[in-house]
């Protein structure tokens, strides 16, 4: 079991539609995929139509009342699943700070998952925060969507320093960029200035595009409703990309 989370410190960089889509495209690649959406707004949860509820909300979830199985729905699509939000995650920070060692929660959680799935993704709230230092312990690896602006860079060296600063040395950040526009001079020449800092930034980027912008109206990934467009193509060669880097991590580890 791979487990991905989708993360930015910045809200508006196409986080949800990135986590929904790479998962659909890993499950259209015949890997068991689970989405499990932490953040309370309920994004993911809409996109597939699955009501954002959870009996006994977060603090029953954490006090190990009910199990992660029990609560998974499936989808419209084969092989995806998803662990749905609940407005309660709004207090997540609070419930995990009552607990002893709360930055290992979500990865004892995770645990008994493993046999069922060979990817989960977490669909993750912005900011730092105690749940995001959670999420952060649970993860293989962290796909960081990045917009390319003049604050890109920045968000991108604040990550990299928390990852460093709190010495998690396991976690492998993979930044990517988001709703990119290669019509505009400024998002180009920031892609290539930030790609020849940051080596590590994935070289597909997924384009600012109307037929992302419709997963809202269509409540499903991409995949769902366009069976093959730019956008479509790209998040088919992101998926590539990253999962060359989850071989290469897994090939350095053992």
């Amino acid at each position: 079991m791979n487990v991905l989370a989708v993360y930015s410190i910045k809200g508006g960089v196409g986080k949800t539609s990135n986590a929904v889509n790479l998962a659909y495209t890993a499950s259209r690649n015949g890997y068991r995929t689970l989405v499990w959406d932490l953040d309370p707004q309920g994004a993911s949860s809409y996109y597939f139509r699955i009501k954002a509820k959870i009996k006994g909300g977060s603090k029953d979830l954490l006090a190990g009342k009910r199990e992660l199985d029990g609560l998974i729905k499936g989808t419209d699509f084969d092989n995806l699943d998803l662990l749905p939000a609940d407005f309660s995650f709004r207090n997540l920070d609070l419930v995990l700070d009552a607990k002893k060692k709360p930055t290992q929660q979500l990865k004892k959680l995770l645990k008994p998952l493993a046999e069922q799935y060979d990817f989960i993704f977490l669909d993750c709230p912005p900011n730092i925060s105690l749940l995001s230092e959670a999420v952060f312990k649970a993860a293989d690896i962290l796909l960081s969507p990045i917009i390319p602006t003049t604050l890109s860079l920045r968000t991108l060296e604040q990550l990299e320093k928390f990852i460093i600063d709190n010495d998690l040395n396991r976690l492998t950040l993979i930044p990517f960029f988001s709703m990119a526009d290669r019509r505009k001079k400024m998002h180009r020449d920031i892609m290539g200035n930030l790609m020849q800092k940051h080596p590590e930034i994935l070289t597909t980027a997924i384009p600012y595009a109307s037929d992302i912008e419709r997963m809202g109206l269509e409540r499903m990934p991409l995949g769902g409703y366009i069976k093959k467009s730019p956008s479509t193509l790209a998040y088919d060669a992101l998926w590539r990309e990253i999962l060359g880097r989850i071989n290469y991590k897994h090939e350095i580890e053992n």
